[in-house]
């Protein structure tokens, strides 16, 4: 069975992406080229903020492909992974046959006009190209990791009801995770692995002059500066490179020319999203420091 999405070397991989607005790393852009040669699921880990999700989305647009998502929470189950049946539509039409037999009825309702179909069901049965993204895998209940692997082991479902539904190509799948759980071995076997931290100044660098190209490179240097300087410190949400790029959309929208403590100070509500992060970046952020 083929991969629905297919990249013809690494390079074409970082291109792709990057028309899409996502500078791939080396690490990265081989890893989604192995994946999509192999045909294996992509398991890509990190800390929150550093475009995991936003991945999925540029190999989805970069081949003009669906995006299915599965968003993972606790007690997600197999109805809301895969499927269910719509009870109440059910009810009123065995309610308006009361006639018929039971045999009759059960044949009509256990049909395609009353299945509800979730991600992992739509993204099977879909025949275009399909980007599957099970996202933040690691807040679902252990036992949906079994799910998963029976699913994504032979990419076919199986309805009672109904019969068993086999993909006709595979999806290209992104599962994501925060680790704030342990994963199971059996799903990490399952994977091609993929760790992405915070990106490096240089790298970061890229993603905001492609995004924010109007900004003056030298305000692009003391932004970053910023950025990794409260990255170092002990806060409790650092800041992601999607509030890199808020805040320099608002520098712009501010007419800024430089960084000064004062518009630093001002605009942290930007990039940090607890009060005692701004306190603490005030208090022991040395603007002047960093940008020397």
């Amino acid at each position: 069975m083929s991969s629905s999405i297919q990249f013809a070397s690494v390079d074409d991989v970082r291109d792709r992406l990057a028309e899409q607005g996502y500078i791939a790393s080396p690490a990265v852009a081989t890893t989604v080229y192995l994946a999509s040669v192999l045909g294996k699921p992509l398991l890509v880990e990190g800390p929150a903020g550093v475009g995991k999700t936003e991945l999925a989305r540029a190999i989805a647009a970069a081949h003009q492909a669906e995006l299915v998502r599965l968003q993972c929470y606790e007690g997600v189950d197999e109805a809301r992974a895969i499927y269910e049946w719509d009870h109440a539509k059910q009810l009123l039409r065995i309610t308006a046959g009361k006639d018929e037999s039971w045999e009759t009825a059960r044949t009509d309702i256990f049909s395609e006009e009353f299945l509800l179909p979730r991600p992992l069901l739509t993204a099977i049965r879909n025949d275009g190209p399909t980007v599957l993204l099970i996202d933040e895998t690691d807040k679902a209940d252990v036992e949906i990791e079994g799910l998963l692997l029976e699913v994504l082991g032979d990419f076919q479902i199986t309805i009672p009801e109904m019969g068993t539904v086999t993909a006709t190509q595979k999806p290209f799948v992104v599962l994501t995770s925060n680790a704030t759980r342990e994963l199971s071995e059996a799903l990490r076997r399952r994977c091609l692995f993929l760790h992405i931290e915070f990106p490096s100044a240089e790298l970061e660098r890229q993603i905001v002059e492609s995004q924010v190209p109007d900004m003056p490179h030298a305000l692009t240097d003391s932004l970053i500066r910023i950025i990794n300087a409260l990255r170092a410190m002990p806060l409790r949400k650092l800041p992601s490179v999607s509030e890199t790029l808020d805040w320099a959309r608002t520098l712009m929208a501010l007419g800024a020319k430089d960084l000064d403590p004062e518009l630093v100070s001002q605009s942290l509500g930007v990039i940090l999203k607890h009060q005692d992060d701004i306190d603490k970046a005030r208090e022991k952020l040395d603007v002047a420091q960093v940008l020397e």
